[in-house]
């Protein structure tokens, strides 16, 4: 029985086409997963990625932009008695070359052609993935 929402904030940063994609260990195997996390009680969303960001990866956001917010029911792969609720943003960041892995949770991080095949698992980051290649990439002249 659900009897928790667990909500989660996520940032697509881009740069040059290429986004930055963090994987880390899941039941024996590598997760690739946006950066971000869970929403903390008294917190707005953006703040939420903003200690998130730097939490994890010693970033600064600049600017954020709505990209997506799930829209299914979804329980979380982690706990049965959990429903998800996703939200995801693209960000800029302050200065890249601040960008160190802080959190032991990330094996390591990537940046991945938006052009690429769709790298994620998770069914709402494969549609963000598919929603930042229309954005990006496939997106008329």
């Amino acid at each position: 029985m659900i009897d928790r929402f667990n909500v989660r904030v996520y940032a697509a940063c881009i740069k040059n086409n290429k986004l930055l994609v963090l994987r880390e260990e899941y039941a024996g195997g590598s997760l690739a997963k946006f950066p971000g996390g869970g929403l903390e009680f008294g917190e707005g969303a953006l703040d939420c990625l903003k200690r998130e960001l730097l939490e994890e990866l010693n970033l600064k956001i600049t600017k954020t932009e709505h990209l997506y917010t799930q829209e299914d029911f979804l329980i979380s792969r982690f706990s049965d008695k959990e429903q998800l609720l996703t939200l995801y943003y693209t960000v800029d960041v302050e200065e890249i070359n601040d960008l160190v892995i802080l959190d032991p949770c990330i094996e390591s991080l990537e940046w991945i052609s938006l052009k690429e095949e769709n790298p994620f698992e998770l069914p709402v980051d494969k549609i963000v993935f598919d929603k930042l290649k229309e954005k990006y990439v496939n997106a008329p002249l």
